[in-house]
């Protein structure tokens, strides 16, 4: 599935009564979707599960999937509010560290004139409290937004956007990580030559080696090694099955 062809998707289920989500998943997710059930089962009924790593669409070419390609979330974001200047859409951002989701909101509005951003949340880093949730419904019932971003990292905000699907007053909830912090300034991307070859997670790592170091070092030899078990016939795997 090509980006152009997920936008389409994405702004038609703007159109649609009920609340869906959409998970943008790279290796990190694909690995920890091995170790946990639920999260796998988050990941399988997402609307959308889109490959936002570059070994996650070889994986996918390997297979027959020649028109799959990579969906990256902080692209996406961008995309998507490019197009939303024209068509109206609004949007929320929920999530980041404090001040990172009005950041994101300020510098988007600044380069898409005309941008629609009914709504800002930053979440503590801990569950919702009763009072904490009823404020967040609150405030985007009022708002309604289109599009309601989720800026937590893998595994929470994909438990997060399962856990209040339906519950909230929006339309379609994405979870696209670091996408908040790269678009409001707070870390670098990786150069395109980096990212084309699949050496974003080294340019990240570099950034933030205390907290990547050792989410790298688990999941990606892991996952290299469950690959070519696949390809090899050793390990198949279906949608929804048992690891």
């Amino acid at each position: 599935m090509s980006p152009t062809i997920v936008l389409d998707r994405l702004f038609a289920l703007t159109g649609t009564p009920h609340c869906e989500y959409v998970c943008v998943t790279g290796v990190h997710g694909v690995m920890e979707a091995q170790r946990d059930d639920e999260l796998r089962r988050i990941l399988n009924e997402s609307m959308l599960t889109v490959p936002d790593g570059m070994p996650t669409v070889w994986m996918g070419l390997l297979q027959g999937y020649r028109n799959m390609s990579r969906v990256y979330g902080p692209t996406l974001l961008l995309d998507v509010c490019k197009r939303s200047v024209t068509t109206g859409h609004t949007h929320f951002f929920y999530g980041g560290a404090t001040g990172v989701a009005n950041e994101l909101a300020t510098r988007l509005t600044r380069q898409f004139p005309g941008l629609r951003v009914v709504g800002t949340y930053t979440p503590p880093f801990r569950a919702l409290t009763g009072l904490e949730e009823e404020d967040l419904r609150t405030r985007v019932a009022a708002a309604q937004p289109d599009f309601f971003w989720v800026g937590l990292s893998t595994p929470k905000q994909e438990r997060f956007m399962a856990a209040h699907e339906g519950k909230l007053q929006t339309r379609v909830m994405l979870g696209v990580g670091a996408a908040f912090d790269m678009h409001s300034g707070r870390t670098k991307q990786a150069p395109r030559w980096m990212q084309r070859n699949g050496f974003e997670w080294l340019f990240r790592m570099l950034q933030e080696p205390r907290r990547l170091f050792w989410r790298y070092a688990r999941n990606n030899p892991a996952f290299v090694l469950r690959a070519a078990m696949q390809l090899a016939g050793v390990k198949p795997y279906r949608i929804g099955a048992d690891r």
